[in-house]
């Protein structure tokens, strides 16, 4: 494995096919939801210098199968530690037996090695659905995807972040105007859908602060919205801050993030 000497991510896949997101320190890599297949992961996770059997641990935000797919079978075949909310768990039952599954309750937080993850509740219709912020040392990554509306508590648990994985789901007018079903529609368009590029550029702009350096906007439907389109929409709430944007794209993993620099270990 490729030992990253910084705290990185990277984004294995982002959108409604899956969603796996790489967290790495020198020392620990979690996977941040597994929703392609085990091979896919692993040809993914091996793309970018990364084996499976590496891993210290898979964490679930919620049980959409674009979120889960593939972590039961990556969990029996390396022995990774799965964490869960009960609620999660039990909201999906294809997951199957798993070696070591953890129970994580929203609101709590819990350490994975070097690791501290908080994980806190979100507003998705989903059973308990988590966004998450990960921290090492005096370093916090947010991750928010599949959430309808950014309430208080995500701003609060947001706040303060050097690097946001941010939803930045669809365009209206798009969504309006597309293939879609009405009731799909009304669904993404709710508080418990997911976020627009609008939406999610008046989140960043609530976020803002000097040491945020980087955001990646995640979870771009195929259909509803464009990179460019997410970019251009997002990128006008940063008000020419120097903060780095970008998009994770469903169909290849992304480049490795760094949160910050290299470091002695």
């Amino acid at each position: 494995m490729r030992k990253n000497r910084a705290f990185c991510i990277c984004p294995l896949a982002s959108g409604s096919k899956g969603n796996a997101l790489l967290v790495s320190t020198p020392d620990t890599v979690i996977l941040v939801d597994a929703g392609l297949s085990g091979v896919e992961i692993q040809r993914r996770m091996a793309a970018v210098g990364q084996n499976p059997a590496d891993l210290s641990a898979i964490v679930i935000t919620h049980e959409h199968m674009d979120h889960i797919k593939g972590a039961g079978v990556l969990g029996r075949r390396f022995n990774i530690p799965v964490y869960i909310t009960p609620a999660t768990h039990r909201a999906c039952p294809g997951l199957g037996n798993i070696p070591e599954l953890i129970y994580f309750e929203c609101g709590t937080r819990f350490h994975i090695q070097d690791l501290a993850v908080n994980p806190f509740s979100i507003s998705h219709d989903a059973s308990d659905p988590a966004g998450l912020t990960v921290t090492w040392k005096d370093w916090k990554i947010g991750i928010a995807t599949d959430l309808g509306v950014a309430t208080n508590l995500v701003r609060n648990h947001l706040a303060g972040c050097s690097l946001l994985y941010l939803e930045s789901n669809h365009d209206p007018d798009m969504l309006i105007n597309g293939s879609y079903p009405w009731h799909l529609k009304q669904r993404i368009k709710s508080r418990t859908g997911h976020l627009s590029n609008a939406d999610a550029g008046l989140l960043l702009s609530q976020l803002l602060h000097k040491d945020l350096k980087h955001v990646i906007l995640a979870h771009l439907s195929e259909e509803n919205n464009r990179p460019e389109q997410a970019l251009a929409e997002v990128g006008k709430c940063l008000n020419g801050s120097g903060i780095a944007l970008s998009v994770a794209v469903p169909d290849r993993p992304g480049d490795f993030i760094r949160i910050i620099s290299d470091i002695a270990v």
